[in-house]
């Protein structure tokens, strides 16, 4: 059966990466190599990795891949950490629009977001 991973590495400038692979391992060796002179990590070797997610269906995996490359650094490392109420709350919208943040008095003074 084929795995696929959804992962994070941690770049030597304290940078964070997200990729998907079949062979994890292989991967992070490419990585720490440096086989593509134009990646975004052969400048910043060498690279830890500090998330993996396995996945037997590669489309969950490229959903997943996608929905959390869009995160902010704090949410990955949350992820990372296993630090799930950091990600909740780092997941939660602040905008004051938000249904918990709104209050009728703002809208009535013209305030905005």
């Amino acid at each position: 059966m084929k795995c696929y991973y959804v992962y994070i590495v941690e770049c030597s400038d304290k940078s964070l990466y997200t990729g998907l692979t079949n062979n994890l391992e292989r991967r992070i060796n490419e990585h720490n190599y440096g086989y593509n002179d134009n990646s975004y990590t052969s400048t910043r070797r060498p690279v830890k990795l500090i998330f993996n997610q396995e996945f037997i269906q590669f489309e969950q995996a490229e959903r997943f891949e996608k929905k959390i490359k869009k995160w902010s650094k704090k949410k990955k490392i949350a992820l990372a950490n296993d630090n799930f109420d950091l990600l909740k709350l780092l997941s939660e919208c602040k905008n004051k629009s938000n249904s918990k943040n709104y209050s009728p008095l703002d809208s009535a003074r013209g305030d905005s977001t």
